[in-house]
């Protein structure tokens, strides 16, 4: 089996011969953005698949702000680009959770925790982020939680 940063190469492969110039500078970036993360620190290494995610949903964040920022700004041609940038990388995340998962494995935690009241906010999230795994935003999480421990 193929790890994630090999796909991305495979996939860049194809998307030159393709000349799928969106994909091509997307899935440059995309890598350009693994390396760096690779080399960072003291000592060079290879990373796994779900650090390799966390970048990929991070670029996903980016290109989601730009958007909003290129679209409030009056500039709807380069939004609609980092838009499609953003939904080119979402390809290669584990599908996103639904409103009513979420708030399952929200209430599950809770539950679990015995915990209640705004206070709990930070182990709740903490929780939920683990059992999450990069498959929601965590702004939706964070919604999510503080909305379930208001109503506690």
């Amino acid at each position: 089996m193929s790890t994630l940063k090999e796909r991305l190469r495979e996939d860049l492969t194809v998307a030159m011969r393709a000349r799928d110039d969106l994909r091509l500078s997307t899935l440059r970036l995309a890598l350009a953005a693994v390396k760096d993360a690779e080399v960072a620190g003291t000592t060079a290494r290879e990373l796994d698949d779900a650090e390799v995610e966390k970048i990929l949903a991070r670029e996903v964040r980016k290109r989601r702000e730009a958007a909003e920022a290129f679209a409030a700004a009056g500039r709807p041609e380069q939004s609609s680009r980092e838009n499609a940038e953003g939904d080119v990388l979402a390809d290669y995340l584990p599908s996103q959770l639904g409103e009513d998962e979420l708030r399952a494995i929200i209430d599950e935690v809770m539950a679990e925790l015995g915990l209640t009241g705004m206070k709990a906010m930070g182990q709740v999230m903490k929780a939920a982020q683990a059992r999450i795994a990069g498959r929601a935003d965590g702004r939706r999480v964070s919604e999510l939680v503080r909305a379930r421990l208001s109503e506690s």
